[in-house]
């Protein structure tokens, strides 16, 4: 039975219900991306080196993408609505403890909470997004939503760094973490599941539960998704949440402003780029794939300039680097597109957890070897690492294109192969520049 639609589909309401949610994955944005600028001051604060103070972030980004999966079954258990308040009060929760943390586990067992609430943020507003916009808009909305949440990684980079010197780290963190609480009331008030009546919440027993993640899982289109936002998105990620900002202050010699506003000028491009990957990407829908190969290549190459440069780049290039660096945002949000296509709207919330492992994971895996390298090429400390071994370090991103770029050819054969066989037309729809909605699962889907 078709439920009975009770609020127009991609219209005010719809976008007001998205600027809510758009405000909470900023703000979940913002706190992920606190420790980019606050690294050199935890170090100091809790006695860590640089394999202790990538734990913070790897721990975070581990908690995120290892609870992708159970957060899509709970996302489609019972809505995006209470997945947003939960994120925020365990957001808030773990970012007033990290305001308040003396000592180095309190400060990990913080970040893991507000790594927890974090990983419910992004892949709920996604739900809104397949519900609440017409398919035609999604492709635009999803992309704005991934650059507009830029907007957090922006204050953290530029007001962070001004109010930790000013205000100090307790008052600057617990200030921040005052904001879920705002964000609680507009969701609570504001934000609906879907723009149809609501319906009684559908049990899923166990063995369904199975054989519909087998598929979500199964289908190369998914892992086509999973692997595209795995080897675009890492790059921007590590450089802005972790690494970015020690390298160009203690590597490349830079003063502190002067690597905030490339960090802003990153997060800014990130916004600017994506506009112009929804639009390609909403053309041109069988090449989506193949785009982000493009941005990977070109990720690399604007890397190999910089680490190749004779002493310190000058700062055209590191303009240039950090704005390579930032399409890789917007062509990470492909993977979430493609899953779109390759799997029907009930396992959304799974087949989005699963893409969003993908670029977590190479993030996680990169934070903690450049830190390692950095340890054991320098066992003085932070303060010891000169711009040498940086670029030894940041040489280990390489790995993670390689690996990811041969699994994007991989599996993007593998899902045209799955296009013809199940879907007949499908292919030639998306040459046509079309959409392709996804009928629902059939007996060989995932096969």
């Amino acid at each position: 039975m078709t439920a009975e639609q009770i609020h127009d589909i991609g219209r005010r309401r719809a976008w007001a219900i998205w600027l809510v949610a758009l405000s909470v994955y900023i703000l979940a944005v913002f706190h992920r991306s606190s420790l980019g600028v606050a690294g050199l001051m935890a170090a100091e604060r809790f006695h860590v080196s640089a394999t202790e103070l990538a734990f913070f972030t790897v721990l975070q980004l581990a908690v995120y993408a290892g609870m992708q999966i159970p957060v899509g079954l709970l996302l489609d258990r019972y809505g995006a609505k209470r997945m947003l308040l939960t994120g925020l009060v365990l957001m808030t929760v773990g970012q007033l403890a990290f305001a308040v943390s003396t000592s180095f586990p309190a400060a990990v067992a913080a970040r893991a909470v507000l790594g927890g609430g974090d990983a419910m943020i992004f892949v709920s507003v996604l739900r809104l997004v397949t519900a609440w916009f017409l398919v035609r808009q999604a492709p635009m909305v999803t992309q704005l939503t991934g650059q507009a949440g830029q907007l957090g990684a922006i204050l953290a980079a530029g007001p962070l760094a001004w109010a930790l010197h000013t205000l100090g780290w307790t008052r600057t963190f617990a200030l921040a973490s005052s904001v879920g609480l705002v964000l609680m009331v507009a969701v609570a008030l504001l934000v609906k599941d879907s723009p149809y009546r609501a319906t009684e919440v559908v049990k899923v027993k166990m063995r369904a539960l199975a054989r519909s993640l087998r598929s979500v899982w199964g289908n190369p289109g998914t892992r086509l998704g999973m692997w595209s936002h795995f080897t675009s998105q890492f790059s921007v990620t590590v450089f802005g949440m972790l690494w970015g900002y020690p390298f160009l202050v203690r590597g490349e010699g830079l003063s502190p402003r002067a690597a905030g506003l490339l960090l802003m000028l990153m997060t800014g491009w990130v916004v600017l780029s994506g506009l112009v990957m929804g639009s390609v990407v909403s053309r041109f829908p069988f090449y989506r794939s193949r785009i982000v190969l493009g941005v990977v290549v070109a990720i690399a190459l604007a890397w190999t300039a910089v680490l190749a440069w004779p002493g310190p780049a000058p700062i055209w290039l590191l303009m240039v680097l950090v704005c390579t660096m930032a399409v890789g945002g917007p062509a990470s949000m492909v993977g979430f597109d493609l899953a779109r296509t390759f799997t029907p709207a009930e396992v959304g919330g799974r087949a989005n957890g699963v893409v969003n492992i993908g670029g977590f994971v190479a993030s996680l895996l990169t934070m903690a070897l450049v830190g390692l390298v950095l340890d054991l090429r320098e066992p003085g400390g932070v303060a010891a690492y000169d711009l040498a071994d940086f670029k030894v370090a940041l040489s280990t991103q390489y790995v993670f294109w390689v690996v990811g770029g041969v699994q994007i050819v991989r599996y993007r054969r593998r899902a045209l192969d799955h296009l013809r066989r199940v879907h007949p037309g499908a292919i030639e729809t998306m040459k046509r520049g079309e959409p392709f909605v996804h009928p629902g699962f059939s007996d060989r889907e995932g096969v």
